[in-house]
């Protein structure tokens, strides 16, 4: 580190710091032509997913009768796959939501892919329930709506709670990865040379200028998002194992599966970002950005989960035993010794004996034996899946109704396929996107040398104040700005402490309208400025209520008034079983209302803006922090107000035309 004689980095070397680190990211996907091993990988990968739509074409032409499923197995890889892969998706959301609420900062080098991996896994997931239809183009008949048939659906079954947590799910994870991105949209957009590059990534952005006030609101809504998407993260995988829970099935029907299916989900969750990490890391030389102590704390949630998940098997074989019932006792025999036994052991070997290597530091911190061991345990979560389907399916109650489940080459080809369209687009992603979250990594790393006292912000004003300066101002533009034309005078720092300086300055020399202007959020800022609590919180409040009371009466009216049926001697409004659809709607009601709410009170989209006139403008989602003044604030006056700017140790001091 550069300390210029004071043992400590100065601003300046902070500054330099976030121009590289942004450089270095919204470099790759900037860059020109292709590299040769990403081409490769994206040629094999669509290779693959071509053999996965070969297989949806047959299966269309012939119907899922090219799959091995037959009776008792009537569920086979088509509900294997969709459970694997909706448990793959939920490291992302636990890595966005969970970690930043426990403020684990570690999360911000992977969250970003981490995101992009759920919602690439979830599409994928989504796709099995629909050919499992078999005439899945008729798949809008499982939708809420009156249709001519007069039918609605179940509401008190799990498959059709499936429906609406999956759909909550994916919405709510891609409005979580989408409003992570803007800010970095707008690096990418002041980053860019080509013009269409501008243009999409100027579009996406929505006019993002890193305004104080956009990102007050934007904290608060990403905080709520987070508060939201918690719960979600535990109630997708529960309801997906209510699927099986609520069957009298031997090996199904047990209340250790909700908590059993998340601890599984998180274990394969993140398995599949080590497996991405550990290559990403290695290609385009991130090491320093994803090191060894992110893979050290991703295996020590691994080890955990695979913990939850070992006890799951140990006490599955338990209350098999100890319920002394015939079934659930030749269950257990018939998995470790029947037909399937090579795939139980096969299942017990990677998800338990491979899981307990990384209780070893070597193991967790060397990425070679790490991504085999992602790769294992990956594997023993499909097996599982499989185990838990199949050989609770071949052995019916009836010796008549046993029969054995054999995959075709129909049902291998669709598995490849979904793993070569979840890679395509995963390097896709990489290659077009920045896939590290830039603003939260700056902000980590500013104030980490905050905290550790390395980094003094009455030091880094009086080296700055110090350092020869440019003389002040330098407009952009030929000849003086009329009156009329003007915007108003804006300010460049070096850093974010002599921006708060500036800001509280401005606020007690009178200036209420004043904006700052930075590539991550600064602590203390907004309150410096005289900017309000966020009210962000109503709209997501308010969303919340309006679907919550829209999924009970949907479902009150659809089950009581319009279409009465009587299940298993249940009262019509049976309230309990309209609970987990309320809760999912309620969800998605807060997320997207608080979206529309930080669109509202930030005023975007906005593609043009008057201060992005401002000279050197581009800097501000990189590594420079502005101070702008508008002409509208009561205490502007022309002159004054650039000599105050002036005065405030401020790089450059500029007029900005409208």
């Amino acid at each position: 580190m550069a300390s210029q004689g004071y043992g400590q980095p100065d601003a300046a070397w902070m500054k330099d710091a976030y121009g590289d680190l942004t450089d270095r990211i919204v470099g790759i996907p900037l860059e020109r032509g292709f590299r040769k091993g990403w081409l490769m990988a994206l040629g094999l990968s669509l290779s693959i997913a071509l053999l996965g739509l070969t297989s949806i074409a047959w299966l269309m032409f012939w119907g899922v009768g090219v799959w091995g499923i037959d009776i008792p197995v009537a569920w086979g890889f088509a509900i294997i796959n969709f459970v694997w892969w909706i448990g793959i998706g939920h490291a992302g959301t636990l890595i966005s939501a969970i970690l930043l609420l426990m403020r684990q900062n570690w999360r911000n080098a992977i969250n970003r892919f981490a995101e992009a991996m759920t919602l690439f896994a979830v599409a994928n997931a989504g796709l099995f329930p629909l050919l499992h239809l078999g005439r899945f183009w008729k798949f809008y008949y499982v939708f809420p709506y009156p249709n001519r048939l007069g039918l609605w659906p179940q509401w008190r079954s799990p498959l059709i709670w499936d429906v609406f947590a999956i759909m909550t799910y994916a919405s709510v994870s891609l409005l979580f990865w989408y409003i992570g991105l803007v800010p970095d949209l707008a690096s990418l957009r002041d980053r860019a040379h080509r013009k269409w590059v501008r243009f999409v990534a100027g579009f996406f952005a929505l006019g993002w200028s890193g305004s104080a006030r956009h990102w007050h609101n934007y904290q608060a809504l990403y905080l709520l998002l987070a508060g939201l998407a918690t719960p979600l993260v535990v109630s997708v995988h529960s309801i997906v194992s209510f699927d099986f829970a609520v069957g009298i099935v031997p090996g199904w029907h047990s209340t250790i599966f909700p908590p059993f299916f998340v601890a599984g989900a998180i274990y394969s969750g993140f398995a599949m970002v080590l497996t991405i990490a550990i290559p990403l890391r290695r290609a385009f030389r991130l090491k320093d950005i994803i090191t060894t102590r992110h893979l050290d704390n991703m295996a020590k949630v691994m080890l955990t989960s695979g913990l939850i998940v070992a006890y799951g098997y140990l006490m599955e074989a338990f209350t098999s035993w100890y319920s002394a019932e015939t079934p659930d006792r030749y269950l257990l025999m018939n998995r470790a010794t029947g037909f399937y036994a090579p795939e139980y052991w096969a299942m017990i070997g990677c998800n338990v004996l491979i899981g307990q290597l990384l209780w070893f530091r070597t193991v967790r911190r060397n990425p070679i034996l790490l991504f085999i061991a992602a790769l294992l345990i990956n594997t023993g979560m499909w097996l599982e899946r499989f185990v838990i389907i199949v050989t609770s399916l071949h052995r019916d109650f009836m010796p008549s109704a046993w029969g054995l489940y054999i995959p075709t080459f129909w049902d291998w080809s669709l598995l490849a396929g979904t793993l070569g369209i979840f890679a395509a687009l995963m390097l896709l992603f990489i290659r077009y996107v920045p896939m590290i979250s830039i603003f939260e990594m700056k902000e980590l790393v500013h104030h980490k040398f905050i905290s550790r006292n390395e980094l003094r912000p009455a030091d880094a004003h009086e080296r700055g104040a110090g350092r020869e300066r440019p003389a002040p101002p330098t407009p952009a533009f030929d000849g003086p700005i009329p009156e009329k034309a003007l915007y108003g005078v804006v300010a460049e720092f070096d850093s974010p402490e002599e921006l708060t300086r500036a800001a509280d300055a401005a606020r007690a020399k009178g200036y209420t309208r004043a904006d700052a202007y930075t590539p991550f959020p600064v602590h203390g800022l907004p309150e410096a400025l005289g900017t309000g609590g966020s009210r962000i919180w109503t709209f997501v409040l308010g969303g919340a209520v309006v679907g919550g009371i829209g999924a009970y009466f949907m479902q009150w009216y659809a089950a009581v008034i319009s279409y009465p049926i009587d299940v298993g001697g249940r009262p019509l409004h049976s309230w309990p079983s309209f609970i987990p659809l309320t809760f999912e709607l309620a969800v998605l009601g807060g997320a997207f209302f608080g979206a529309i709410g930080l669109l509202v009170l930030n005023r975007l989209p906005r593609p043009y803006h008057p201060i992005f006139n401002a000279p050197g403008f581009e800097r501000a989602s990189r590594n420079s922090f502005f101070l702008g003044i508008p002409t509208d604030d009561p205490a502007f006056d022309r002159s004054k107000t650039r000599d105050f700017l002036q005065e405030q140790s401020a790089v450059r001091v500029s007029e900005v035309p409208r």
